[in-house]
């Protein structure tokens, strides 16, 4: 159990994968959550989980890459309960594809979304938490904004971003009250990833895993709700891997040792 400051939470891609967990375990802590997403259907899904649990959530349509339908939300999100202290940055795409066969719309596209979105989004929660002297910003990483993967030029590139967007935060909001970390999931199972982690890939990844095993959602919420809380108070400007100690894994065998 961890302790909140009263306000809401806004969870952007709150509709589905870590976003939506997060939405149902901060609530589950009193929290009032505001479950942001594009996908009007998941949001409606998400606040109903929410709200038959006993918790207070606010659907809201977000587009996070449109300057207005942002400003527009987190005003929504401020006339229904408040003051905002939290935010979770969640919405994010992923598109895979060799570098050499990735057009240069597609790498744009998941940046525009990934950190774009991200900063409109934490700009808004910032400037607002500001004023009321406190806030935290928890955005969402990735181990491959640490580590190449094929495929994931654009997606890779857009979690190393949100890891400087992060340090930026802190570092200009800081003395406002508001603090700014990220996390980084390893290999996590979500709606968005599932279809990629077939058998094959599977077991190439697991060897790579210290703990053997892939996260689901619930090992990353843990630490999103940490980071909220205001036992993180001065935790500022960091990304956590949660990953399993997949960013730890070096030789695999002893016989990798060599002479």
């Amino acid at each position: 159990m961890f302790t909140f400051k009263q306000g809401v939470t806004v969870i952007t891609g709150g509709g589905s994968g870590i976003g939506q967990a997060t939405a149902i375990a901060l609530a589950a802590q009193g929290v009032p959550v505001a479950v942001a997403d594009i996908d009007e259907a998941r949001v409606a899904a998400t606040v109903a989980q929410v709200t038959g649990a006993g918790g207070q959530a606010l659907g809201l349509t977000l587009d996070v890459t449109d300057e207005a339908s942002v400003d527009a939300a987190f005003t929504n999100a401020e006339d229904w309960a408040g003051p905002i202290t939290g935010l979770v940055s969640s919405a994010g795409i992923l598109q895979v594809a060799p570098m050499a066969e990735m057009s240069g719309d597609t790498f744009s596209k998941v940046l525009d979304v990934n950190v774009r979105g991200s900063f409109l989004c934490g700009r808004r929660a910032a400037t607002a938490m500001s004023a009321s002297r406190y806030g935290r910003i928890v955005s969402l990483s990735s181990v491959s904004g640490y580590r190449a993967g094929i495929g994931r030029a654009a997606y890779g590139t857009s979690k190393s971003a949100i890891i400087g967007l992060t340090r930026q935060f802190a570092l200009e909001f800081g003395r406002a009250g508001v603090t700014a970390n990220a996390v980084a999931p390893g290999p996590t199972v979500t709606a968005m990833t599932e279809e990629l982690y077939t058998e094959a890939t599977r077991a190439a990844v697991l060897p790579m895993i210290p703990t053997g095993k892939l996260a689901g959602v619930d090992d990353i919420t843990p630490a999103i709700l940490f980071l909220l809380s205001e036992e993180s108070r001065y935790i500022n400007g960091v990304t956590l891997p949660v990953d399993g100690g997949y960013l730890a894994s070096g030789m695999l065998q002893t016989g990798d040792l060599g002479g």
